[in-house]
C-alpha cells in the first residue's frame, strides 16, 4: 500500500463523517443561504477542526459563494484552498514528499537528537519504534534510549523493537534517573558514529509538575554531550482525544521547548479535523500522523495531501 493510499485509509472515519453528516448540508442549484451555512458549520465543528479553523471556512464560502446558486466542486474548492493556507502556517517547515526527512532540523554535524515526550496510552512507545523504522528506511542509523524507567515494561517493549529492527539501544535499570539514559544514548551516538537518537522518556500527565520538571532535566543533560540538542523535541498525541490534546501540547511544549507533534491512532477516530487547532493555536506543526498499528504505518505529514485525501470523495 502506498504512502497516499495509507493515509486514505487512516482518515476512512473522519471522511465517512464528511461524507454523511456534511456534505449533504449542500444541493446543487440550490442558493447558499445563511441557514445552510450554519448547518455546515455545525457539522465541521463536530469533525473537532475547532472554531477558528471553521470560521475561517465559512468565511470564505459566504465571500465566494454567499447568496449563489451552488456548484458543489467549487464549494469544496474553496474548502480545500482555505484548509491548506491554515495548515501550512507561516510555511517555516518543509513538506518535501521526495525527502521523509523534510520536516526534522537535522545537525550539521555527528548525531541529530530527537527527544519524545507525551502522556500515558498515547502509543509513543509505538511511534518511536514507527519513527526508527522510518528513519533507517532512509539509509540512517539510529540509537534509541530508553528513558522510561519508571515502567519496566516500557523498556522491555522498546528492547523487543530495536530487536526487530535492528538497531541500537541504551537502556538502564529500572529506577535509573532517565536523564543518565538520556545521557548515555547521546554518547553512545557520538561513538558509534549514529546519525540519530531518539530518546524516549516516561509517560506522564501534563499536570504532574515533578515530572514536567524532569523532563526540563533531561534537555539540559542531552546539551551537556551535545551541545545543540536535542535538535527535534517531539510530542506524541492520540488523535482519538480530540481537542483535548491541545491542552496537553501547550503544557508540554513549555516544558521541552516542542517542535512537532506526532498525531498517533489518526486511523481510529472521526476526529481527523482536530489537526487544524493545534496547529492554528499552538504554532506547533504536526510533522508525522500514524495511520495503523503496522511498524510501516507512519507517514511524514503533508497538508496538500492530508486535505486532498480528507476531501476528496
Amino acid at each position: 500500500m502506498g504512502l497516499f493510499d495509507k493515509l486514505k485509509k487512516g482518515l476512512t472515519k473522519t471522511k465517512e463523517f464528511l461524507n454523511k453528516d456534511v456534505r449533504d448540508v449542500f444541493k446543487a442549484g440550490e442558493i447558499l443561504t445563511e441557514e445552510k451555512l450554519n448547518q455546515f458549520e455545525a457539522g465541521l465543528l463536530r469533525t473537532d477542526m475547532g472554531v477558528v479553523a471553521v470560521d475561517a471556512i465559512i468565511t470564505d464560502l459566504r465571500k465566494e459563494h454567499g447568496g449563489r446558486t451552488v456548484v458543489i466542486d467549487e464549494i469544496w474548492e474553496t474548502v480545500k484552498v482555505t484548509l491548506k493556507d491554515l495548515l501550512k502556517g507561516d510555511g517555516s517547515v518543509q513538506y518535501d514528499l521526495d525527502d521523509p526527512l523534510s520536516p526534522i532540523t537535522q545537525a550539521e554535524q555527528g548525531p541529530t537528537v530527537i527527544l519524545v515526550a507525551g502522556v500515558n496510552g498515547v502509543g509513543k512507545t509505538t511511534s518511536i519504534a514507527k519513527l526508527a523504522n522510518f528513519i533507517q528506511k532512509q539509509g540512517k542509523k539510529v540509537v534509541l534510549a530508553a528513558g522510561d524507567t519508571f515502567r519496566a515494561a516500557a523498556v522491555e517493549q522498546l528492547t523487543m523493537w530495536s530487536e526487530r529492527l535492528g538497531c541500537d539501544i541504551v537502556t538502564k535499570p529500572s529506577g535509573t534517573d532517565p536523564a543518565s539514559v538520556a545521557y548515555s544514548g547521546c554518547e553512545r551516538a557520538v561513538e558509534t558514529g549514529a546519525d540519530f537518537v531518539i530518546i524516549d522518556t516516561a509517560g506522564r500527565l501534563q499536570t504532574q509538575k515533578n515530572l514536567m520538571e524532569e523532563l526540563e532535566k533531561i534537555h539540559r543533560v542531552i546539551q551537556k554531550v551535545i551541545p545543540e540538542g536535542p535538535h527535534e523535541s517531539l510530542l506524541v498525541l492520540d488523535a482519538t482525544t480530540g481537542q483535548n490534546g491541545i491542552s496537553q501540547a501547550t503544557n508540554f511544549s513549555n516544558a521541552v521547548n516542542c517542535t512537532g507533534l506526532i498525531l498517533a491512532k489518526l486511523d481510529g477516530t472521526a476526529k481527523g479535523g482536530v489537526v487544524l487547532p493545534i496547529c492554528q493555536q499552538l504554532g506547533i506543526p504536526v510533522k508525522y500522523v500514524g495511520v495503523g498499528e503496522q511498524i510501516d504505518d507512519l507517514q511524514l505529514f503533508d497538508p496538500d495531501s492530508f486535505v486532498d485525501v480528507l476531501i476528496d470523495e
